[in-house]
């Protein structure tokens, strides 16, 4: 699934691991057409890829992403309605799809973020599972400096991430913090100095678990986040049943009860959610 260096979004799988890079270095991976395009292909892709069990997401270069480019924006009068106008059959536009495409995937998401985190860009760290950065790291909510309000999903995973008076502070001003303070806001999971390595660690973490125990996992915690009580124990009885009998989840218990042993590797996830 490597593609080439000219191309927007990088793809590189190693050891049941998508490695997906963000390759507009010079544009601090600024988000234009070819971006928006290349991002959704690659998280179909990797959907497709029932051998893959995680994946880790950051930019090349000095930021992980520095938002829409306003630039290309300005210079493609189309752009605007193909990103944010929505077909009628379809459930999100462009713009929102970018981001929601990692949070729709059937396996963990871990977002390694450096530098600059604006607008866009921020969207789509807040739409993975996980978002590891710098302490240095750069963040904003930066619509609100142009005119307009986080409409990639944003309202969906700020709600599930913060209080509402944080998110509407951070909306309202669009001002620019650290992610040190991103984490005590909840909206950064971890701090380390090398995100990239610290998301590879937690991958092959993940990897060496039952995928499909951790797809019925990202899928119950999806349904029942703030679900009430009566519809999150049906979500946790169903999603089990579907779990109980299939072969990884037998590889699994095998495992368990084979002290000392090597342990036997776990098949493709299979599709049954």
């Amino acid at each position: 699934m490597t593609q080439s260096a000219t191309a927007r979004v990088l793809c590189e799988v190693r050891d049941n691991i998508a490695y997906v890079t963000m390759n507009r270095a010079d544009k601090l991976n600024g988000l234009d057409w070819a971006m928006f395009t290349q991002m959704i292909a690659t998280a179909k892709k990797i959907r497709k890829n029932r051998s893959i069990r995680a994946v880790v997401l950051s930019g090349d270069g000095a930021s992980f992403c520095a938002g829409l480019d306003f630039g290309a924006l300005s210079k493609d009068p189309m752009m605007v309605p193909k990103v944010f106008l929505k077909w009628p059959w379809t459930k999100q536009n462009i713009a929102q799809k970018i981001a929601h495409c990692w949070r729709d995937l059937p396996i963990p998401v871990i977002c390694a973020i450096h530098g600059n985190c604006f607008g866009g860009g921020m969207q789509i760290a807040l739409a993975c599972d996980y978002r590891i950065a710098t302490p240095d790291a750069n963040l904003s909510i930066m619509e609100m400096k142009w005119g307009l309000i986080p409409d990639m999903s944003g309202m969906v995973t700020l709600s599930r991430l913060t209080r509402v008076d944080i998110a509407q502070e951070l909306t309202m001003t669009g001002r620019q913090f650290p992610a040190t303070e991103g984490y005590e806001y909840g909206l950064i999971s971890k701090l380390a100095a090398d995100p990239v390595a610290e998301a590879t660690r937690l991958a092959e973490e993940i990897a060496s678990k039952s995928p499909d125990a951790i797809a019925a996992t990202k899928y119950l915690f999806k349904k029942t986040w703030k679900a009430d009580t009566w519809k999150a124990l049906r979500w946790e009885r169903w999603v089990q049943a579907r779990l109980l009998g299939r072969k990884n989840q037998k590889i699994a218990m095998a495992n368990g009860l084979a002290k000392g042993k090597e342990p036997k590797p776990f098949k493709d996830r299979t599709s049954f959610l």
